[in-house]
């Protein structure tokens, strides 16, 4: 990984280069700017990307600084995927980092760092309920794959591997169903292309017509500001 600054009045820009872009792209979050690009890509060519991108960049990361809080708050309430009420969080002393009360609703995290706490009951509910949703997305498709991991990457909802194991962004389980049916639908497609071909798309649109909606749904989606506390 290396990094490119662009102007003093944004953060050190990261540069990633990654084996199946085919195109420049940029990611402006809370904590940072970060910019993909094919393997073979020139340090020109990234300069130029830039410098084209720059009034774009300093308009979106000013937009998102003057949007956090002075101080995070955490939500008294967090609705997640697969769950039909929001859980209501209470903070307090406790031996595990987090526990769900099912029958309750009741999320309780331990008062100590309670942002990580947060983190941690969310990545632990993603693992517990987005391979389900996988498993019941393949077997609807007959699209096979080999291991699930759920992680917590800043730039993808979800990734394939030339192996077929899929990975799934935790950050999914804020989303409603019919996204997070969309990413697995979009990552199960590639374990027959391996690529952004029109044959892919084509295999998208079998099992997703709205496809096109789910990705601008995604792509518009503002993560809480907590979920990205270190």
């Amino acid at each position: 990984m290396q990094a490119v600054s662009l102007a003093t009045l944004l953060p050190e820009i990261k540069v990633v280069r990654h084996a199946r872009a085919r195109n420049l792209r940029l990611r402006v979050e809370p904590t940072g700017i970060r910019l993909t690009v094919p393997l073979f890509c020139s340090k020109r060519q990234i300069q130029q990307f830039l410098n084209q991108s720059e009034q774009w960049l300093l308009k979106t990361w000013n937009k998102q600084q003057n949007q956090l809080p002075q101080t995070i708050v955490l939500p008294e309430q967090l609705l997640l995927f697969n769950h039909s009420q929001p859980f209501q969080i209470v903070q307090q002393q406790q031996r595990y980092i987090f526990k769900f009360n099912w029958d309750q609703h009741i999320l309780f995290i331990r008062n100590e760092s309670p942002e990580a706490a947060l983190q941690a009951a969310v990545l632990g509910y993603a693992k517990q309920f987005l391979p389900e949703c996988l498993d019941l997305v393949s077997r609807q498709t007959s699209l096979g794959y080999g291991e699930c991991a759920i992680r917590k990457p800043k730039t993808r909802w979800g990734s394939c591997s030339s192996k077929h194991d899929i990975m799934l962004n935790a950050a999914l389980v804020f989303m409603p169903i019919q996204s997070v049916r969309a990413v697995c639908i979009h990552e199960l497609a590639h374990t027959k292309h391996f690529d952004h071909s029109a044959a892919f798309w084509n295999e998208v649109a079998k099992y997703d017509e709205n496809y096109q909606e789910h990705r601008r749904q995604l792509k518009s989606f503002q993560l809480p500001a907590w979920w990205y506390v270190n």
